[in-house]
C-alpha cells in the first residue's frame, strides 16, 4: 500500500505567518478543542486531522481569533 505523504499542515502559510507564533499557537489550541467537541465542515477534507483542521481555518481566516490579557 502507497504512502500518501501530502501534508495536511499547511507549512508555507504557516511560515508566511505574519502575526506572534505563541498567539497563533494558543489560538489553534482552542480552536481544536472547539471542533473535537462540535465538529468542522473542514474536517472531512483533512482526513479528520483536528490540529490541522484548525491551523487552517485560522491562517486562512475563516475562524477569527483575539489575545485578550
Amino acid at each position: 500500500m502507497p504512502i500518501n505523504r501530502e501534508l495536511i499542515i499547511p507549512l508555507g502559510d504557516l511560515v508566511n505567518h505574519e502575526g506572534n507564533m505563541y498567539e497563533l499557537t494558543n489560538a489553534a489550541i482552542h480552536r481544536a478543542e472547539q471542533i473535537s467537541m462540535a465538529g468542522s465542515d473542514d474536517l472531512d477534507k483533512n482526513r479528520g486531522k483536528i490540529v490541522s483542521t484548525a491551523l487552517e481555518e485560522i491562517i486562512s481566516k475563516k475562524v477569527q481569533y483575539e489575545y485578550q490579557k
